[in-house]
């Protein structure tokens, strides 16, 4: 599997199978950054009305988002795992709308969202990788966590008419771990084999469960699961056993999962170990921002740059995390580097032209970097949008 992913993940489109799209935009990348940033507030609506474009026209037209705006062959089909964590996220935009409840369109697609998912679970409670048409079609830990964020906020927004998928959800998670708390039964057949520290994401849909729900013990099974993921943590804050496919070099998107579900793990438990290990992570990725934003899209075992790319949606990610870690210290240097990075990540993103590419998200800067290659990811429009609504939310400080 490691050896065919690999191949897949370096396998570069020749020139004449580029579409005129494509080539465009790899030619406006070379010439470099941007130099316009939108602002927060102007990206939030662009990329709110990119993630409805996607939701509007998946391929697969289930009401589910579509994984991808490609260059190459355009609007992919729905990807369950992250239309389950851009419920959220459609909720929270809802609510900000308006009054008396928020934006009512917005609320409508989100419990589109959330009916598709729970149609599509399993019997047992898991949900598949991949596409909804990708193949094998198997439950996967990682997936069910993604999509157990989205169950929770939808109880919290319209009430129990998702309460029983919560539970087949969580329970099917919580009966599912190794007794170390490591996840190993249901792996993705999409990424490489072998243990993963970024699924404290997952544990990170047990503590909303839990809160919703307590007295099933979800809550300490997530926590099992971040104890377990902290033994894999360096010294320096690095994690090892946290990549899709080179754990030597993780991605930031992957190191933007670990952090996250270790900071929500703090703040479910308040326990003051966690807020110490989020912080190791913290520093690493912080002092990897360069002063114009840029973060390479892989770090080392040294938070050094091991990639010629910016891994947009580990940007964005990894942005909220040090916003959330300056909430939680009021250390300055965390506001700075995550403000850097979203400024960085706005300035790739065009709020103007035509709606497909409007207000989406790349999977890599330069576009033909090796993450998402010629393509808009809806996650990167969902990272984004959370990152920037924070900042927007800490204002001035």
């Amino acid at each position: 599997m490691r050896t065919l992913l690999r191949t897949i993940r370096n396998t570069v489109t020749p020139p004449a199978r580029l579409t005129a799209a494509a080539r465009a935009e790899r030619l406006a990348d070379r010439r470099g950054l941007p130099a316009f940033d939108p602002g927060p507030q102007a990206v939030v609506d662009a990329c709110t009305a990119w993630l409805c474009a996607a939701q509007d026209h998946s391929s697969s037209n289930d009401g589910g988002v579509a994984r991808d705006y490609s260059l190459l062959t355009g609007w992919a089909s729905s990807y369950p795992e992250t239309t389950g964590y851009i419920i959220p996220t459609m909720i929270a935009l809802a609510r900000r709308a308006g009054d008396d409840g928020g934006d009512d369109a917005l609320h409508e697609r989100a419990r589109r969202m959330l009916d598709w998912c729970v149609a599509i679970q399993f019997p047992a409670g898991g949900f598949q990788g991949g596409k909804i048409d990708s193949t094998p079609r198997v439950p996967v830990t990682f997936n069910t966590g993604q999509i157990l964020l989205g169950l929770a906020a939808g109880v919290t927004a319209y009430g129990d008419r998702y309460q029983d998928a919560l539970h087949r959800a969580a329970r099917w998670l919580r009966d599912s771990q190794d007794a170390d708390g490591c996840w190993r039964r249901h792996p993705t057949p999409f990424a490489s084999a072998g243990d993963k520290a970024y699924e404290t994401h997952v544990a990170w849909g047990l503590f909303e469960a839990d809160r919703i729900a307590p007295g099933h013990g979800y809550g300490a099974a997530g926590l099992r699961q971040v104890d377990w993921a902290l033994s894999q943590q360096r010294p320096n804050g690095w994690f090892a056993s946290n990549c899709l496919d080179e754990p030597l070099k993780p991605l930031t998107h992957t190191i933007g999962y670990a952090l996250r579900g270790v900071l929500e793990a703090h703040r479910f438990s308040a326990r003051a170990d966690l807020l110490h290990a989020a912080a190791l992570t913290g520093n690493g990725v912080a002092n990897a921002v360069a002063a114009d934003g840029y973060l390479a899209g892989r770090l080392d075992h040294a938070f050094q740059p091991a990639a010629d790319f910016a891994c947009l949606t580990g940007s964005a990610q990894n942005a909220h995390c040090l916003f959330l870690l300056y909430q939680l210290t009021d250390e300055r240097r965390y506001l700075d580097a995550a403000r850097r990075l979203n400024r960085y990540v706005r300035r790739t993103v065009a709020v103007h032209g035509p709606a497909h590419i409007r207000g989406g998200v790349k999977g890599a800067f330069p576009v033909d970097g090796d993450y998402g290659q010629w393509a808009y990811l809806n996650w990167a429009a969902k990272f984004c949008i959370d990152a920037n609504l924070l900042e927007l939310e800490i204002g001035d400080a």
